[in-house]
């Protein structure tokens, strides 16, 4: 089994290889994408930010024109939770994020990367109980 350490590394080195390996005149074929705004999340997980732009540079290359990157969170609850409400989209609060962990737990446990079981690691390692309370925010 690989450590964590060595995945990323690997991942890390994998990036940069695609970009350097990539063919232009292939990219050349192509048509333009017909969308040419994107918006990007940066996660607050993220150790490196390098492939953030490693990205935009090959999505402009491809000829994406526009693209914002979102780099935070409101930090008003109040402001959050009106804007949560005003969304069109609700399918985020249908949304069981338990299914979310057990299929990418599934995954790392078949690959050997993790020792727990799926059930075992949302038992231990999860806590809804902020996801729960926002729920019945929401429904008031």
């Amino acid at each position: 089994m690989i450590s964590r350490r060595e995945f990323l590394r690997g991942l890390t080195v994998a990036g940069p290889a695609t970009v350097l390996a990539s063919r232009s005149e292939r990219a050349a074929a192509e048509p333009p994408p017909e969308t040419t705004t994107l918006r990007l999340a940066q996660t607050p997980f993220g150790v490196c930010i390098a492939p953030q732009y490693l990205a935009e540079e090959l999505l402009r290359s491809e000829g994406f024109t526009d693209i914002m990157v979102d780099r935070g969170y409101a930090r008003d609850y109040d402001y959050a939770l009106q804007t949560l409400k005003a969304l069109a989209y609700t399918r985020w609060r249908e949304y069981d994020p338990e299914d979310t962990i057990r299929f990418y737990a599934v995954r790392l446990h078949e690959a050997g990367m993790i020792k727990s079981s799926p059930q075992k690691l949302i038992a231990q390692g999860t806590d809804w109980r902020f996801l729960n309370e926002l729920k019945k925010e929401l429904k008031a």
